[in-house]
């Protein structure tokens, strides 16, 4: 497990959503949002687990490493959409639909490659760490949730931040899996 990545991948997949949490904070009760924020970061990083568990079947890690691709890609694409809202008659169903409609995208493509490889065990200590970093924000934010002068700073940056985030976890995975190690010496048999 590398805390170091995961803490930069968690925070990079999350930095857009964490805006959405201060809206969230503000209409629902914290026990609503902190529970609901919780249960989709567990199912979408077990689904992205279990994707990752069955790709891993079929084909070598090192192949999988273009997975590290789609975060670059993510960060280098022209994002327009808005961001999704859900109409639910509980607070936790509302942002937990919310959570999933904005984010189910970006969480499954970007942790997909960073758990891959990772073993049942060790994926288990990865959602205890990513768990334990979701409460710890959502108590973060309603502090924040306070102060102005944060929100207007992460309004103002927060989107470039993400995208640096996105390529460094996707370079990370390319040069971790050995795709590039392979790429680089199958370009040197060459020539």
């Amino acid at each position: 497990m590398n805390i170091g990545l995961l803490t930069l991948t968690f925070f990079a997949v999350n930095l857009d959503f964490f805006i959405m949490l201060l809206f969230l904070l503000k209409k629902y009760p914290f026990r609503s949002v902190l529970l609901a924020y919780l249960v989709g970061n567990i199912l979408l990083m077990t689904l992205s687990f279990g994707a990752g568990q069955i790709l891993e079947t079929f084909m070598p890690e090192w192949l999988l490493g273009i997975l590290g691709l789609i975060p670059i890609y993510l960060a280098l694409r022209d994002d327009d959409d808005e961001e999704g809202g859900s109409r639910a008659s509980s607070p936790f169903l509302a942002v937990l639909g919310t959570y999933l409609s904005v984010c189910a995208g970006c969480n499954l493509s970007i942790f997909l490659p960073v758990l891959l490889g990772e073993s049942l065990a060790t994926f288990g200590e990865t959602i205890l760490y990513i768990g334990a970093l979701t409460i710890i924000i959502v108590f973060i934010l309603k502090r924040v949730n306070q102060n102005k002068w944060v929100t207007a700073t992460i309004d103002k940056y927060g989107e470039k931040l993400m995208r640096i985030c996105y390529i460094l976890i996707g370079l990370y995975v390319l040069y971790d899996s050995g795709f590039l190690a392979h790429v680089f010496a199958w370009i040197s048999h060459f020539l």
